[in-house]
């Protein structure tokens, strides 16, 4: 995103003891940083998409207060941003006016399935994995890789096939005041809490993970831009970090740490260090063939769902939806039902698997 840094900016950025780092140096610590305080967050709220929509029935409720409670924030948090000038999303994919509709839709129903299959999204399985969860671990690997050979691989003629059937837009965003639309999340957050009975501190809690979110598009849009060195412009995300993890850990040498990288390996440090002080910590594995099978095909859906849909249930969701780019809004609304759909035919399925009370 072209976003020109002014003299406010340039001076702020040194004030802040930037000059013995390049912006891009700077940014892997930023990341490592919100990916702690994220990780840590998530640990102890059980923050997931995927168990507001699609878990035990006495769980979703709760769970989709804390999830709608970090929305909310996160939406707040962006338009006082955008409002005190110090972010621009005018240019920014989520608000392009070509929707690319198939690759949207095709990817967040891709991707709503695996996170049933798998039993968790990519950050939920990124928290479970720092606790102990092989499973975990597996699927995220395998996603990345998935991810990997979808963005620059073997993949990628599908991706941008689906990426040139597009909708012509007037207008990017959603319409109505973008206050209003905050507004409504927030009223929505408050009607489910008081009706799932969420404890206060977690919903705190959940709200204080949102604001993570524009913290991050402040951090990389404002605070680290610096025109000779530009970095990307992003927030809170786990397809593409952790495509560039694996891609940076095994060719290091030639590849440069980023904020993704600095992103997951905080989010998996924060989400250790809460389990191990909360006594959460515990190895778990892969009880048959049948589920390794069923967890590797969910990773693998995630994967190239995450990337054709523009991003994950935290990316384009928690992070994209407060932009209310349509592009966001579909890609999360088609993970939902991707995700509903899929939750509907496992428990039809007379040969159901086995439920994981863990994940």
């Amino acid at each position: 995103m072209e976003f020109p840094i002014t003299q406010g900016t340039q001076r702020m950025f040194e004030s802040f003891g930037f000059a013995t780092l390049t912006a891009p140096q700077a940014a892997v610590w930023f990341g490592l940083l919100l990916g702690a305080g994220f990780g840590a967050l998530a640990q102890i709220t059980r923050f997931c998409l995927r168990r507001a929509v699609a878990g035990a029935h006495a769980e979703r409720r709760p769970a989709l207060a804390i999830w709608l409670a970090a929305l909310a924030a996160a939406a707040i948090g962006v338009q006082i941003i955008v409002a005190a000038g110090w972010v621009d999303f005018d240019n920014h994919r989520f608000l392009a006016t070509d929707l690319p509709v198939l690759g949207i839709l095709t990817g967040g129903l891709l991707f709503g399935a695996g996170m049933v299959l798998a039993r968790g999204c990519l950050s939920r399985l990124t928290v479970l994995g720092a606790s102990g969860n092989l499973r975990a671990l597996t699927v995220l690997l395998v996603a990345a890789i998935v991810a990997h050979a979808t963005m620059k691989g073997v993949l990628a003629p599908l991706r941008t096939s689906l990426a040139e059937v597009t909708v012509s837009l007037q207008s990017g965003t959603l319409p109505g005041n973008p206050w209003a639309w905050t507004a409504l999340i927030a009223l929505a957050t408050l009607a489910v809490a008081r009706r799932a009975g969420a404890r206060p501190l977690h919903l705190g809690l959940g709200a204080l993970l949102g604001l993570l979110v524009p913290l991050g598009w402040a951090g990389t849009g404002f605070l680290l831009y610096d025109d000779f060195d530009p970095i990307a412009f992003q927030s809170l995300s786990f397809t593409r970090p952790f495509a560039d993890t694996l891609f940076w850990g095994i060719a290091a040498t030639s590849i440069p740490a980023n904020f993704g990288v600095g992103l997951i390996g905080g989010a998996l440090a924060g989400a250790l260090v809460a389990s191990l002080l909360r006594g959460e910590f515990h190895w778990q594995s892969f009880e048959t063939p049948a589920q390794t099978g069923r967890y590797g095909l969910g990773a693998v859906l995630m994967g190239a769902g995450g990337v054709l849909a523009g991003g994950c249930t935290i990316g384009a969701g928690l992070a994209g939806v407060p932009t209310f780019g349509i592009a966001a809004v579909l890609a999360l609304a088609a993970m939902v039902l991707g995700a509903k759909l899929t939750d509907r035919a496992l428990r039809l399925s007379p040969r159901r698997p086995q439920v994981i009370p863990a994940e």
